[in-house]
């Protein structure tokens, strides 16, 4: 080893934007989910958008 430090850089506007997209998505979904639960819609089960709302189609 060297002994030298690991010198990193973050650009923190880029991950609060990021941050706050998927925060937005998770939101979204567990509102539409609430919605459709309290008419007691099965369709909240086969919706892949509020099961897994961070993961992108295709």
């Amino acid at each position: 080893m060297s002994g030298g430090l690991i010198e990193a850089e973050t650009d923190f506007d880029s991950l609060a934007t990021r941050l706050a997209r998927r925060a937005r998505a998770l939101a979204s979904a567990h509102i539409a989910a609430r919605t459709l639960a309290r008419r007691d819609d099965a369709r909240r089960w086969r919706r892949a958008g509020l099961i897994w709302p961070l993961f992108a189609k295709g």
